[in-house]
């Protein structure tokens, strides 16, 4: 498989992944169809878009490619419907929830640390790039919805997003095939994410302040 073709799968997955959990949390919030169509596209395409403007590649990657676009709706309608179909009740929609935005915040923050250093940004900037594609459309898909987003919250997430895109960024550097550090990076970034998941991890809150 070239490594075009790789990003290409890994950038597609990543969409509907996303996607996916945005028409998750829509059923969640007992909003109709058409809202989980809107909050998949946007929570499906709002980390690439970011990432996009910030490297000065305008029009940014869907513009051009509509099916990007079709992928997003389709994976917010089946997020929507799939989770009604598959679990019961707020809390089990929302343990679908997490496993599927950990899955597309695996994916992205290589994606966007790839897109970084394909547009020739110094390897910090390529590791932001990589992190905000990875949780900038989650960020918007909980503003939407009114909910404390997840990025925002003490259980860890940017931090594995920030493991798998510094991962990346390290191994190509190193000279390791670019399929294979991405697909590490990845693996990694979603191992951190779901054991963060499974056992609470998280940073230590300062506490409350009077």
């Amino acid at each position: 498989m070239s490594v075009e073709l790789l990003f290409s799968i890994l950038d597609h997955a990543g969409v509907f992944l996303f996607a996916v959990s945005g028409g998750i949390i829509a059923a969640r919030n007992r909003l109709d169809p058409f809202g989980a169509a809107i909050l998949g596209a946007v929570t499906g395409m709002g980390g690439g878009t970011l990432r996009d403007m910030i490297l000065g590649s305008l029009p940014v990657y869907w513009v051009n490619a509509p099916e990007y676009l079709a992928l997003a709706l389709i994976g917010g309608v089946a997020g929507y419907y799939g989770s009604a179909l598959v679990t019961s009740g707020k809390g089990t929609r929302r343990q679908a929830l997490v496993w599927a935005d950990a899955a597309g915040l695996s994916v992205f923050c290589v994606i966007g640390a790839q897109a970084g250093l394909a547009a020739g940004a110094h390897w910090s900037i390529a590791a932001l790039t990589g992190v905000m594609s990875a949780a900038f459309g989650g960020l918007l898909r909980d503003i939407i919805v009114n909910e404390v987003p997840l990025i925002l919250r003490a259980e860890i997430y940017a931090l594995a997003a920030l493991a798998g895109a510094s991962a990346y960024i390290i191994a190509v550097q190193m000279g390791v095939m670019t399929s294979v550090a991405a697909l590490g990076a990845a693996a990694l970034a979603f191992t951190i994410r779901g054991a963060a998941i499974l056992f609470g991890w998280s940073l230590p809150p300062i506490g409350k302040i009077d």
